[in-house]
């Protein structure tokens, strides 16, 4: 227990995540034959492996084996069941590839796929094959796969580095560790050179060109060193799962790995490098990027190479995070610090030029976190980067004439300024600083900083020619005054300059705080909703305030999505677009495997919107698509909606939890009910129909034997027990009614005095024993109310005065007419209730024993059924005690005036 109690709470969350997301993958298994080089025995091995399971009973097909020329491998393939591919014309070339739909509509135990790192020809609903297989095995099928070292993604950069060849095709590392099984087909680096000679690998062309490339010994021995070392990590790595589930401490080691996004084409071998280390340190990997002014201009290519870059560190695991400012190491050295970074890994291009705008980058950045060890890459075949651009290039000018208008104005307004103050007697000092501020001003209040840079320098030859001696020239006399202008124009650009960063600067934080302050509002809104509906109605509002992009909300209810809503400007957005039969195909994808797909993804890449899943764990309550009319979404703008995506799903997930728990207590209700109402009906049927079958029995076998008068009451006692048992009955269809939600109340203009009289006709034979009086104030009272359920109130209260109350008692009904209400009140003289009692008198099954009826007497019914009626009609029911002594009860109908026709 004591042991139980130091366990992480971190680690717990992580274990019933795992577990979590253990069980939503079906049943479906992974093995992975991995090999260090194409001929090591990979495709052989699984085939082997499949006709073993196939001889033990396991249903065993192929979904998709590549073409091989070695003769021992291909002739492994009879025997087995194969799929048919499916073929892709693409460029004039017919490509073969796994037919994804055909595999699970087959739905085998086992499937064998080859080349798991395969990228599919367009047209497959995914873009690459691990991902075909992700689906299979939600699907509930095992698979069997083969891939090499050279395609796991971290390790892409180590294996370009000794082979000379960049692999294109990889699959992220989480696929390979968190794979069932993993079975390493290795043979010698010799013997697979001799395999290649013999022409067993590829032809003797291939062969030839492979072994003066690739197969080189010392190529191959080093990959086979990575494989065999990669393979060990996975034995770490699940090692250390199970260490982390049995709660040991130890293995974590609180280091954060913190990297830095860019469009930089060396940025990749970055955040391999970074992920491999978050790996060996068993810690956290965070990727940032910093959104600065420039990054709004970058060019089509960096852009693609960001998102590319975004997706690689995403897919090894890291957390990515954007942060806004000018100043890049002051930045991340900020970030740094406030989220505990203990490592960072930048990259620097060994071809770099001395002139590169960031030149001090990492001696910034140590400075600025000296207690950050920082770890530099360099890339020796890196492109310059492109994202390092001079003050000249680094902004596209545009011509605005709004901008022209105002640079000119403000221009012409300073030098009059200028020619004013020289006309009063003020220095050169004074007009120099006007032209400073118009700098300023300029900067401020235009678009791009080339025109602060413009009007600088006009400023410093409208000076020279204006207010310098000689006048209307660009000549000088003084030689002092180069260095004065010199000065000028620097201050004009520095000042310039540094607005134009305010401004920026100001600009992004006003957008992060809008976005910001919308997540922050869509969450206690979402704390307030009533319903599902409302959730869903302002999540999608809120949603399209954030994007300022339309949007499209699928419901989903029992394992299907119900029909669109759309939510957005309609006049800009074609929604026809993206209400296709083929889109609402990609969002039924998204709703049956719980992933994100359509454009920007590599799921149905060609579908016109972004489909996410609203989800709270494993559990899929809609689909969100989002209209891509213009632009791709932003990383900072991914990371919001994701946010929001998550609060979404808890919002709903509660409202789920509520909606059960409602229902359970609801069921668990109806099932005390139903118990009760056994319990209490139990005995009190069978009392009065055993005094019935009795009696009539008696009077069946002995009629000529009993006297007249005893005939009589025994003809008395079955007319009351039959009367007693159609009350019961009356009350038990009408609680029923209730507690099922069926009763309906046909509300009519009554007369009081004819519905209080119907009720007296129907109540129990002992009414002769007792007084009853009625006194109502005007014979044509009429009040709104359902006849029949009112005299069943009017019986109830005045049974319950007869039981309570002896022989003799006076029993008054009286009805009023007060502040357009008709009060009804049932009065006795008996000897009253106590205060307790009263509290409790309208429960349903409470007598006045204070037990559960179980006797004839009373069940306990009659009363709560009188109050659901009343309250049915929108009044109440009281009791209080009547002077000097005994019970009354009263309640109230709105009173309907009598229409006269003459």
């Amino acid at each position: 227990m004591e042991e139980e109690m130091r366990r992480n709470p971190d680690r717990i969350l992580k274990q019933i995540h795992r577990e979590e997301t253990e069980q939503a993958r079906a049943s479906g298994k992974l093995k992975i034959f991995f090999g260090y080089a194409a001929g090591v025995g990979k495709t052989y091995s699984m085939l082997k492996a499949a006709h073993d399971a196939l001889e033990q009973g396991r249903d065993t097909v192929i979904g998709y084996i590549e073409p091989h020329t070695r003769p021992e491998t291909m002739a492994l393939v009879k025997g087995l069941e194969t799929v048919p591919v499916k073929e892709i014309k693409y460029n004039g070339m017919n490509l073969r590839e796994l037919d994804l739909d055909g595999v699970i509509k087959r739905h085998p135990q086992l499937v064998l796929v080859d080349e798991l790192a395969h990228t599919n020809g367009m047209g497959c609903r995914h873009k690459k094959r691990y991902q075909d297989v992700e689906e299979i095995l939600k699907a509930g099928i095992d698979v069997y796969t083969t891939v090499n070292v050279q395609h796991i993604e971290s390790l892409n950069d180590i294996v370009a580095s000794i082979t000379g060849v960049i692999v294109r095709e990889r699959i992220p590392d989480s696929v390979f560790d968190n794979a069932d099984s993993v079975e390493l087909a290795d043979i010698e680096p010799e013997d697979l050179l001799k395999r290649l000679k013999a022409g067993k690998i590829y032809r003797e062309a291939q062969a030839g060109k492979a072994m003066q490339n690739f197969f080189i010994e010392s190529n191959l021995v080093a990959l086979r060193e990575i494989a065999l070392r990669r393979t060990a990590d996975r034995v770490n790595h699940i090692s250390e799962q199970q260490k982390e589930q049995e709660g040991k401490e130890g293995y974590y080691t609180d280091e954060h790995i913190l990297i830095c996004l860019s469009p930089s084409p060396s940025n990749q071998k970055v955040i391999r490098t970074a992920s491999r280390m978050s790996r060996a340190f068993h810690g956290k990997f965070t990727a940032v990027f910093v959104k600065t002014e420039a990054a709004d201009k970058i060019s089509l290519d960096d852009e693609q190479r960001l998102v590319e870059n975004v997706r690689l560190a995403e897919q090894l695991g890291a957390k990515i995070t954007t942060i806004f400012g000018e100043d890049i190491p002051e930045q991340i050295a900020g970030y740094a610090k406030a989220a505990g970074v203990s490592k960072i890994v930048i990259g620097r291009s060994v071809n770099r030029s001395v002139f590169a705008a960031r030149h001090n980058f990492a001696d910034r950045l140590s400075a600025l976190a000296p207690n950050l060890d920082i770890y530099i890459i360099p890339d020796q075949q890196a492109a310059p980067d492109s994202g390092r651009r001079t003050f000249w290039n680094k902004e596209k000018i545009r011509v605005r004439s709004e901008d022209v208008i105002r640079t000119a104005s403000i221009f012409v307004f300073v030098t009059a300024l200028g020619l004013w103050f020289q006309s009063i007697g003020f220095s050169e000092s004074n007009i120099i600083t006007i032209y400073i501020l118009g700098t300023l001003i300029t900067a401020l209040v235009t678009e791009y900083r080339f025109y602060s840079l413009l009007f600088s320098v006009c400023s410093v030859l409208c000076f020279n020619f204006l207010f310098i001696q000689p006048l209307f020239t660009l000549n000088v006399y003084g030689s002092g005054y180069p260095v004065t202008f010199a000065i000028m124009l620097l201050s004009a650009l520095i000042s310039g300059n540094l607005m134009t960063r305010v401004k920026q600067q100001a600009r992004a934080a006003s957008i992060q705080a809008y976005r910001t302050g919308i997540l922050l509002e869509t969450n206690r809104r979402l704390q307030n909703a009533a319903d599902r509906e409302e959730i869903i109605e302002l999540s999608s509002k809120q949603m399209t305030r954030l994007l300022d992009r339309a949007i499209i909300f699928y419901d989903a209810e029992d394992d299907r999505l119900l029909e669109p809503r759309t939510y957005g400007n309609k006049t800009q957005t074609d929604f026809s677009r993206y209400l296709t039969h083929e889109e609402r195909a990609v969002a039924e994808w998204v709703r049956k495997n719980n992933k994100h797909a359509g454009a920007t993804t590599d799921t149905l890449p060609g579908a016109k919107g972004l489909y996410l899943a609203v989800r709270s764990a494993d559990h899929v309550h809609g689909v969100i698509g989002i209209c891509l009319e213009k632009t791709k979404l932003e990383t900072f703008e991914k990371e919001l909606m994701i946010s929001m995506l998550d609060e979404i799903g808890l919002a709903l997930e509660k409202d789920k939890i509520a909606a059960s728990q409602k229902e359970a207590e609801l069921k668990a209700q109806r099932e005390e009910f139903r118990a009760n109402l056994l319990r209490s009906i139990s005995h009190d049927l069978r009392t009065p129909l055993t005094s019935i079958s009795g009696n009539a029995g008696v009077l069946r076998q002995s009629s000529d034997q009993i006297s007249e008068e005893k005939k009589q009451e025994l003809y008395t006692d079955i007319y009351d027990d039959a009367m007693w048992l159609i009350n019961l009955v009356e009350n038990l269809l009408s609680v029923t009614r209730i507690e099922n939600g069926t009763m309906k109340i046909e509300k009519e203009p009554e007369i009081v005095e004819e519905v209080i009289l119907e009720a007296v006709k129907h109540i129990d034979r002992r009414k002769n024993e007792h007084h009853i009086h009625i006194r109502i104030d005007d014979d044509m009272m009429m009040a709104d109310m359902d006849a029949k359920l009112m005299i069943q109130v009017i019986i109830n209260l005045v049974d319950n005065a007869i039981k309570y109350t002896g022989k003799g008692s006076h029993i008054d009904i009286s009805a009023e007419k007060k502040n357009g209400k008709v009060l009804i009140e049932v009065a006795d003289d008996g000897e009253g209730i106590s205060d307790e009692a009263k509290t409790r008198l309208f429960d349903m099954f409470y007598t006045g024993s204070k037990t559960v009826a179980d006797s004839r007497r009373s069940m306990g019914m009659g009363l709560a059924l009188c109050k659901s009626i009343v309250q049915a009609h929108g009044g109440t029911i009281t009791v209080r005690d009547r002077k000097p002594r005994g019970t009354v009860f009263s309640f109230e109908l709105q009173a309907e005036e009598v229409i006269v026709h003459g």
